[in-house]
């Protein structure tokens, strides 16, 4: 039987699901994993460059209450970043064909990502330095597309986009505007 015969008696949902490939396969030899993981490589190392130089000198002119609040989103987006960082290299061992899918599939359980706690809501975030502030939401933005990324590689659906929602938008800036009502 040839291969033309088989695949005429198959019907055409078997012929299209045989005929498709996974998101992730497409997603990881494209170029827009390759702009993604660079993005990411270079956070990783304007973080560590500000924490080393520019931040560890702001850090030391903080008050002390501030200090320990300073010291735990420093350590939150370090860790963030870790795990960022392992996903894309991950992901990038196996497009370069270092490992195969089952071992990126087991290396895959120990890479800790998903929807994390904003610090907005933290008491002394907004008085931390500018520096460290932009970093951390440069890091959430990154981490919220990689999850998007990283969902849509496991089920083999195309990324959910993040609408553009004039409600969400309003409340956020009633939120900065008015959020150290709240905390208080």
């Amino acid at each position: 039987m040839s291969d033309s015969s088989l695949m005429a008696g198959r019907s055409a949902a078997d012929r299209s699901s045989a005929e498709m490939i996974s998101f992730g396969a497409r997603f990881a030899a494209s170029d827009q994993f390759d702009a993604i993981y660079k993005e990411g490589m270079a956070l990783v190392e304007r973080t560590a460059s500000y924490l080393d130089g520019p931040g560890r000198k702001e850090a030391k002119g903080l008050q002390a209450p501030l200090t320990l609040t300073y010291a735990t989103e420093s350590m939150r987006l370090t860790t963030r970043l870790l795990e960022i960082a392992s996903w894309l290299m991950l992901h990038r061992a196996l497009k370069d064909g270092e490992i195969d899918q089952q071992q990126a599939g087991v290396r895959r359980q120990r890479v800790k990502l998903g929807p994390i706690g904003r610090p907005s809501h933290t008491k002394g975030f907004d008085a931390l330095p500018q520096g460290l502030r932009d970093i951390v939401n440069l890091s959430f933005s990154l981490n919220d597309r990689i999850c998007r990324l990283d969902h849509a590689m496991m089920t083999g659906t195309e990324p959910l986009a993040v609408a553009d929602n004039m409600v969400v938008a309003q409340m956020a800036q009633l939120e900065a505007a008015f959020g150290n009502f709240r905390r208080q």
